[in-house]
C-alpha cells in the first residue's frame, strides 16, 4: 500500500523504520520542527532525519494545513499511519485515503487518552500500560480499535523501562493492522468512552512531590520520572532536589507530611501522606537525591540528620 506517515520523536521514528522494513511504499512523511520543550527534546530521534537518508519527501509542520491537505490528496495514498503526531488531524484529510487513518497510542484504550500516557499510568497506578493501534476519527484517540498488546507495570518499573517496552511493539502492531486493512479482515471494536480517562501534557509544575500523598503514591511516581524525563522533586531550605532513588519505609512514622525525620536503611526518612498526623502511615525513604549541579548524593549524606521539611516552593 501507499502509505502517508504522520510522526514525531522516537515512536515517529520507531514507526517509519517499521515501515521501510515493510512492504509498503511510505510516499511522503510529515512531522513537527523540532523543539526545545523539556518532554519533546528527549526521545527526539528525528523522523525527518531517517525520511531523508531515504529518499522520502518530508513535509514540516505544527499543524495541518490547507497545502499539506492538497499534497496528501495529490499522492492518494492506500492508508496514513499516525504515531505521536502533535495535532488533531482535520475530517477533510482523514477522508483521504481509502482505508483511513492508522493511529498508534501507546497506552490501552479507552485508557490514558492524550498526553504522555506512559507516564501517567504508572504514576496512577495501572497494573498495564501496552499500545493500541486503532482508526482514527475527528477527536482525540477516540477511534475504533484494532489491535492492542499489554506491558505489565511491575513493582519495578520505571517511566524509561515503559516507553522501551511499548515501543518494542511498534512492528508487530504495526503490520498487523496494515495487514488487516489491506486483506479486508478488520474487525474494528468501537471504545467504550464511558471508560475514557483523558489526561493532559505535563510540564515542570507536574514533577513537583506532594507529601500528602501516600508514601507507595510518591515512590510510583518517582519512578515514572526516571532519567531521561525531567525527575520529581521537592524543595529543602530553598534549594531544589531532584528525587532519584526511594522506596517506601519498613516502619509507621507520623507527624507533619514532608518532614525530614530518620534514617532508615541507609536512607533518610520523609514523613508522608494525608494522615501521617494519625501516625498510622509509612514514610517515603530517600535513597538518592540530585541538586541543580546535576550532582547526585546519598540522601542520608545530603541531609545529615533529620530536621526541617521538604516542600513544594523554595
Amino acid at each position: 500500500m501507499r502509505v502517508v506517515m504522520f510522526g514525531y520523536q522516537t515512536w515517529g521514528h520507531r514507526t517509519l523504520a517499521a515501515l521501510l522494513k515493510s512492504r509498503h511504499e511510505v510516499v511522503l512523511v510529515v512531522t513537527h520542527p523540532t523543539s526545545d520543550h523539556a518532554y519533546e527534546s528527549i526521545w527526539a530521534d528525528s523522523v525527518e532525519d531517517l525520511a531523508r537518508a531515504n529518499g522520502i519527501e518530508v513535509f514540516l509542520a505544527k499543524r495541518p494545513n490547507s497545502e499539506l491537505i492538497d499534497r496528501v490528496a495529490a499522492l492518494a495514498p492506500d492508508v496514513m499511519v499516525a504515531n505521536n503526531w502533535r495535532t488533531r488531524l482535520p475530517e477533510e484529510l482523514i477522508a483521504i485515503p481509502a482505508h483511513g487513518v492508522l493511529n498508534l497510542h501507546d497506552s490501552l484504550l479507552p485508557k490514558f487518552t492524550g498526553f504522555s500516557p506512559v507516564i501517567w499510568s504508572l504514576i496512577s497506578g495501572a497494573s498495564h500500560t501496552g499500545l493500541t493501534a486503532h482508526l482514527m476519527d475527528a477527536e482525540l484517540d477516540t477511534g475504533d480499535v484494532l489491535v492492542q498488546r499489554a506491558v505489565e507495570i511491575t513493582p519495578t518499573s520505571t517511566g524509561t523501562s515503559l516507553v522501551l517496552d511499548t515501543l518494542d511493539l511498534v512492528p508487530e502492531v504495526l503490520e498487523i493492522a496494515l495487514d488487516q486493512l489491506e486483506f479486508g479482515t478488520a474487525t474494528p471494536v468501537p471504545q467504550d468512552l464511558r471508560e475514557r480517562t483523558f489526561f493532559h501534557k505535563r510540564s515542570e509544575r507536574d514533577g513537583v512531590i506532594d507529601w500528602a500523598w501516600p508514601a507507595a503514591d510518591i515512590e510510583r511516581f518517582v519512578r515514572a520520572l526516571s532519567d531521561p524525563y525531567p525527575n520529581a522533586y521537592t524543595y529543602f531550605r530553598g534549594e531544589r532536589l531532584r528525587v532519584i532513588a526511594s522506596h517506601v519505609s519498613r516502619c509507621t512514622y507520623g507527624g507533619t507530611p514532608g518532614r525530614v525525620f530518620i534514617e532508615e536503611d541507609g536512607g533518610m526518612v520523609i514523613v508522608a501522606g494525608a494522615d501521617a498526623f494519625r501516625g498510622g502511615s509509612p514514610g517515603l525513604v530517600l535513597d538518592v537525591v540530585r541538586t541543580d549541579d546535576g550532582t547526585d548524593h546519598s540522601a542520608l549524606s545530603y541531609f545529615g540528620h533529620g530536621g526541617g521539611y521538604l516542600t513544594a516552593e523554595p
